[in-house]
């Protein structure tokens, strides 16, 4: 399980930073610019409450590089499955709500790669977990019977 966590921390730390600098390039947009100046994007208002929303969503690859270093086993499959599937859903849903910029596009590619690659490490884990475990009970009944 080291060399999976070890994988799965790696993959968030890819995401995270993917998702940091497109929003650092997005400010260099002009047009986003002046609507993040107005306190608008689009028609949503920049409150406190997006903002918030903003953190949380942001924050949660950021806990995930160090919670899949630190969880137990199945805490952590469970977690990397549940954090992967949000954010892979979260980046799929904004590049349908509206036409995206094309380097927007190229960033989501990345982190929805990165996010699903997480998913299915995680899944695949307990797939292959539950074979070893069906073979050293397999293993443990042949020991037995001689």
């Amino acid at each position: 399980m080291e060399g999976l966590r070890s994988k799965l921390s790696t993959l968030w730390i890819v995401a995270t930073l993917n998702y940091l600098y497109c929003d650092v390039v997005t400010l260099m947009d002009p047009t986003l610019l002046k609507q993040f100046l107005a306190g608008n994007v689009g028609s949503v208002p920049i409150s406190q409450g997006f903002l918030l929303g903003a953190g949380i969503l942001v924050e949660i690859p950021i806990a995930m590089v160090l919670l899949s270093r630190i969880l137990g086993d199945r805490p952590n499959r469970t977690a990397n499955i549940a954090a992967g599937t949000a954010m892979t859903a979260v980046q799929v849903l904004s590049l349908v709500i509206k036409t995206p910029a094309l380097y927007y596009i190229f960033f989501s590619v990345i982190e929805i790669a990165c996010t699903s690659a997480i998913v299915w490490y995680a899944w695949k884990s307990r797939k292959d977990e539950r074979a070893s475990s069906s073979k050293i009970e397999s293993l443990r009944g042949a020991l037995v019977v001689e």
